[in-house]
């Protein structure tokens, strides 16, 4: 019956690691989420403060997919707001998503581990960088 144990507690790692790695892994996919996110937000606020500045053009050339049009300035300004608040609306619900992830993560690694398999929680300095991303 020691084989019997040995294949548990081998089947219990297994489960525990790739349970951890689920999670990690969702958790990277968020945070690039949240980057690519914030990119977007950048470009749509340097656009609005570029048109801010732009007292003498009536109309802007707009790219929606492949296509160029020419829009009134005003009508872009409101289009580019509505974007970056969008984008801002994303960014907090997938910061809101993210949380009970990290909760999960954090949970697994206080979980009792199988014997001979310490899994280090995330350091005070690591969680602090980890949480300064949200």
């Amino acid at each position: 019956s020691g084989n019997m144990a040995e294949k548990n507690e081998t089947d219990f790692i297994l489960n525990y690691m790739s349970e951890v790695e689920a999670v990690a892994e969702e958790i990277l996919t968020s945070k690039q989420h949240m980057i690519e996110l914030d990119k977007k937000r950048q470009k749509s606020r340097e656009a609005i403060r570029v048109l801010q500045k732009d007292k003498t053009s009536t109309k802007q050339w707009v790219c929606f997919g492949n296509m160029f049009i020419k829009m009134p300035s005003k009508e872009t300004k409101l289009l580019l707001e509505k974007d970056f608040d969008q984008l801002d609306k994303e960014i907090s619900e997938t910061r809101q998503d993210l949380k009970p992830k990290l909760r999960q993560l954090r949970d697994l690694e206080n979980k009792d581990n199988p014997k001979g398999f310490h899994l280090n929680p995330l350091t005070k300095e690591e969680m602090r960088a980890v949480e300064q991303m949200l």
